[in-house]
């Protein structure tokens, strides 16, 4: 089986791989493409998967190629971890929010809307070609913003596309380790947008155990989202929400914190990121040890900023090993193999939430087999959630409604109906300053 990666020269592509080298069953990805535009990270990278395989005598075969419909063609699946503007663009993102004074996280907020406006046009771009080249082939996203970019090429490719994120998946194992309770045996009650959800139940055995959470204020406190929110919080929810939620219930904190942090995280992760693939220009260096090092440095300080304007300490040592390449590999092997399984993904709505429309990409547990992705159906959200998810849907359609038509109003229009942008004079100012910085924004007009 044929598995192309496109940014395959990003620095996470050897958790990718790591996931595969540990399946040894049938049916099992027997070749890698690494696709990048930079030969230079594809050659780093490559180096490093190739100290990971040492030893494994059934490694996947590694080929890297910058020839996109090459890459594509004849593959079984796709992965999509691209990241349009590099990571200077992210830090582009962030200090114009920020100048602002709104948020700039990729994902959540303007930076989030930057990163689309620049993003979708190539996602559907590549959306287009898959189509065309590998018109059988199941499409996993990776890039950000993951709803987004994910409902973008699902206009595309349909239900052959799939959203992926680590997050629901790390606070559902979270939750069912202070309750005592095995995560693979427990049910998520998870559901809202990608980086915009809630879980409102976890069940073991048919019992609904997040009540019992929710009363005890030591086991609040005893894991991220709890040190992040405050029990208090949490429990006038009757919710666990999703990290990024932190963006929204403490916004004014968060963006201080990132305003008075000596670098904003994606100036951290460009720098960090830029000594690695210097390193690995000696041929030399260690790859795989120089790549180990650098990404522990990069989980710890994740969410860094939100954790300090909380006072929630460091990260726990459970929460540094990453997780999304373990949700890629379980979504390709139920869908390879038939291997049924429950996934929270990203998939077209259909009728799961009434709120929504059938084609808007949420986040929810999906039963997974051979066809595809099914979302399971969902008690209606509460009337707060409700609202902020169908704000921020809205907002994603507007991104979209701009990059079809290259309207500049109507990207003014993304940014101020956003519920952390607060004027639409600094909605203005934000479209200027991104078109001034980002060359890939120029067909906003």
């Amino acid at each position: 089986m044929k598995l192309t990666i496109l940014g395959g020269g990003g620095f996470r592509v050897p958790l990718v791989y790591g996931a595969l080298l540990r399946d040894h069953a049938e049916g099992r990805v027997t070749h890698v493409v690494l696709h990048d535009l930079d030969a230079g990270r594809l050659s780093a990278v490559t180096r490093v998967l190739a100290e990971q395989a040492a030893g494994v005598p059934d490694a996947p075969e590694v080929t890297a190629t910058t020839d996109l419909d090459e890459a594509l063609r004849g593959a079984d699946f796709v992965f999509s971890a691209i990241r349009v503007g590099g990571l200077q663009g992210r830090a582009d993102d962030e200090r114009v929010a920020l100048a602002e004074g709104v948020l700039g996280q990729e994902t959540v907020g303007a930076g989030g809307i930057a990163y689309g406006l620049r993003t979708v046009p190539v996602a559907v771009d590549i959306a287009r070609r898959v189509a065309r080249l590998a018109p059988d082939a199941w499409v996993i996203n990776f890039t950000n913003p993951a709803g987004l970019v994910t409902e973008a090429m699902s206009r595309h490719l349909g239900d052959r596309v799939i959203g992926i994120c680590d997050s629901p998946v790390g606070l559902g194992r979270r939750i069912a380790r202070v309750l005592g309770a095995n995560p693979n045996e427990a049910w998520i009650d998870y559901v809202g947008l990608n980086h915009l959800g809630w879980v409102r139940g976890l069940r073991v055995a048919g019992r609904d155990e997040l009540p019992r959470l929710l009363a005890d204020p030591d086991l609040l406190g005893s894991f991220e989202e709890g040190k992040l929110f405050g029990a208090d919080w949490l429990r006038s929810l009757g919710a666990i929400p999703n990290e990024y939620l932190h963006y929204y219930y403490f916004n004014r904190e968060a963006v201080r914190a990132y305003q008075q942090a000596e670098k904003t995280r994606g100036a951290f992760l460009r720098d960090q990121q830029a000594r690695f693939y210097a390193e690995m220009q000696n041929p030399d260096a260690p790859a795989l040890k120089v790549w180990d090092r650098t990404r522990a440095e990069r989980e710890a300080t994740y969410m860094a900023e939100n954790r300090e304007s909380a006072g929630a300490g460091e990260r726990d040592e459970d929460d540094l090993s990453g997780g999304y390449e373990k949700v890629a590999l379980a979504l390709m092997r139920a869908i390879a193999r038939d291997e049924r399984t429950t996934l929270i993904l990203n998939v077209r709505n259909q009728r799961t939430l009434s709120v929504l429309d059938t084609d808007a990409v949420i986040e929810v547990p999906c039963l997974v087999d051979a066809n595809g992705a099914h979302p399971v159906t969902v008690d209606p959200l509460p009337g707060h959630a409700t609202g902020l998810v169908c704000a921020v849907k809205a907002v994603e359609r507007e991104v979209l409604a701009a990059t079809d038509s290259g309207s500049r109003a109507t990207a003014v229009k993304a940014f101020a109906l956003h519920p952390l942008v607060d004027s639409v004079n600094v909605a203005r100012r934000l479209v200027e300053g991104y078109t001034e910085v980002h060359p890939g924004l120029a067909y906003l007009r």
